[in-house]
């Protein structure tokens, strides 16, 4: 969300910021005519009431001196029911500012590369050669199935596609993952939080995911209760509506939960295995900073990110995404792509954002020191990682011809030992 002060004095900037989104700019234009209308009411109404005041000074003055003050109270009848339409019409005129404002995406960072889709962001750094196999590798799809361990046609009668069965060691392997994932984490100075999975539709506000992404999202119906897309949502809102002491930040949580998506407009899109799931699990990484840290905030979450991808020695990519790609609450994102070798190609596995104070503003958070007045915060989030995707990695970088899979070394602890993954 952004002030609509901001807008109207940086009016030129603001559009050219948002014309690299390819922003339907009218809706700047809108938005400063209805905040030029709801300043002209506001001052109508205060001048009526102002006057109100007045008049209603004089009648109790003619009333206690024994005058008669009909003319002066139907004026002030008057005075109320226009001053009554005009809040009615300054309430409407609020409303539709507000809704206006919360279509504007976030503003970028002015250093973002131009470009219109993920094919133009821009690499930043290579880690690791991708593995070469003496044998044709097979996808995550057949591995799992060979094994007898990854199960969709089980996932599919109970609830239909985009969904899976992990059974035996392969189940074991997706929870070792995670577990080995959110004690990185932690070892990081990160605070672990299991929220709830079902959030009120305020908190999807908050975070932006509401209302722009209302059909990518799983509702309760009767209710006004959501299914978390991801748990930046609640790890942000646990200071949502807080004024936090200078001194208590930066915060960092950090939680695994599973993310539910209903992927609209995804049709024929990785309908094939476990890359674009309707519910997968993802370790958040989330930063609530002063705003003078947020960007070395994000250059952190990026770097304990792909800290996870090189001990598990998967080859991977960072990129600095373009002006086409930048999500909706974000000034600055990396992506980190690992390496898919069934597709010859980089797949993300993380997306780390500084939001700046575009999510703060939504949900009310804000800082202060002793004496100065209350600023809002910066938030960051980040995929530290993506578990299902990582799943994916491990599988078709470390598979063996026979079908096995070898159990990355720093997993195997978590495994119980367990350094293979063999059909029974």
């Amino acid at each position: 969300m952004h002030d609509v002060k901001f807008i109207e004095a940086n009016l030129e900037e603001v559009k050219k910021n948002l014309s690299m989104r390819k922003f339907d700019l009218s809706i700047i234009d809108a938005i400063v005519a209805l905040n030029t209308k709801r300043k002209v009411l506001t001052t109508k109404v205060e001048t009526t009431q102002s006057e109100i005041k007045s008049i209603s000074k004089e009648v109790g003055f003619k009333k206690r001196s024994g005058e008669n003050a009909d003319d002066l109270m139907s004026k002030v009848g008057k005075l109320k029911e226009s001053m009554t339409d005009d809040c009615s019409q300054l309430d409407v005129c609020r409303d539709e500012l507000d809704s206006l404002l919360s279509e504007v995406p976030n503003l970028m960072e002015d250093d973002t590369p131009l470009g219109t889709d993920e094919a133009e962001n821009v690499e930043i750094s290579k880690c690791g050669t991708p593995v070469e196999l003496n044998f044709p590798p097979k996808d995550h799809v057949d591995l799992g199935e060979k094994l007898g361990m990854l199960d969709f046609e089980a996932a599919a009668k109970m609830t239909g596609a985009r969904f899976v069965v992990y059974r035996g060691q392969l189940a074991r392997l997706e929870r070792a993952l995670a577990n080995f994932m959110l004690d990185h984490q932690l070892d990081r100075g990160y605070e672990e939080i299991i929220p709830p999975f079902i959030v009120h539709e305020r908190a999807l506000y908050g975070t932006g995911q509401l209302p722009k992404f209302k059909e990518d999202l799983f509702k309760i119906e009767g209710e006004d209760w959501y299914l978390i897309p991801t748990s930046e949502v609640p790890l942000t809102n646990l200071k949502r509506e807080e004024i936090i002491n200078t001194k208590d930040l930066p915060i960092k949580y950090t939680g695994l939960t599973p993310c539910f998506r209903a992927e609209a407009g995804s049709h024929g899109r990785d309908t094939r295995g476990l890359i674009r799931m309707h519910q997968f699990n993802k370790v958040e990484m989330v930063n609530i900073v002063h705003p003078d840290d947020s960007s070395q905030a994000l250059e952190d979450m990026k770097r304990s990110a792909e800290e996870i991808l090189e001990k598990l020695k998967l080859p991977y990519r960072t990129v600095r995404l373009c002006s086409g790609d930048v999500g909706f609450g974000a000034r600055k994102t990396y992506d980190l792509e690992v390496w898919v070798p069934s597709q010859k190609t980089y797949r993300e596995i993380s997306s780390c954002s500084n939001c700046g104070e575009f999510q703060a503003r939504r949900a009310n958070i804000r800082f202060k020191s002793e004496g100065e007045k209350p600023k809002f915060v910066h938030t960051l989030n980040g995929s530290g990682l993506a578990v299902g995707r990582c799943f994916v990695a491990v599988l078709e970088n470390y598979q063996n011809e026979d079908g096995s899979i070898t159990v990355p070394k720093v997993i195997i602890p978590y495994m119980n030992g367990v350094s293979r993954i063999e059909a029974k």
